[in-house]
């Protein structure tokens, strides 16, 4: 038990370290995305549309597997414009057993 709080303690003093560092002055804000970003999310968007109407089972194997293939070409291009943390389902994991290990 004493474990788990120490590293709660610890958790909370890296997630306080990380909010000063971002409220920090001169340091540049978000970014709003450029027209041309929004021509192109308005384009992703109605592109997804037209895929979630689609009847998937009146298509081949192969027109399916091209379809998958453009959802995460927009997913990897939506992500490299968009700002976040993203956790792999490994890391994930890995932080789960840490956690189980040391309390």
């Amino acid at each position: 038990m004493k474990n788990f709080i120490l590293l709660l303690a610890l958790f909370f003093t890296v997630n306080a370290a990380d909010a000063a560092i971002d409220a920090k002055p001169g340091k540049t804000p978000k970014t709003e995305l450029t027209e041309a970003q929004l021509i192109r999310k308005a384009e992703m968007e109605a592109r997804l549309a037209e895929i979630k109407a689609m009847d998937f089972k009146s298509m081949s194997k192969s027109e399916i597997k091209e379809i998958k293939e453009e959802m995460k070409l927009m997913k990897e291009e939506a992500r490299a414009t968009g700002n976040g943390i993203y956790l792999s389902v490994g890391a994930i994991i890995i932080i789960i057993l840490l956690l189980i290990l040391l309390v």
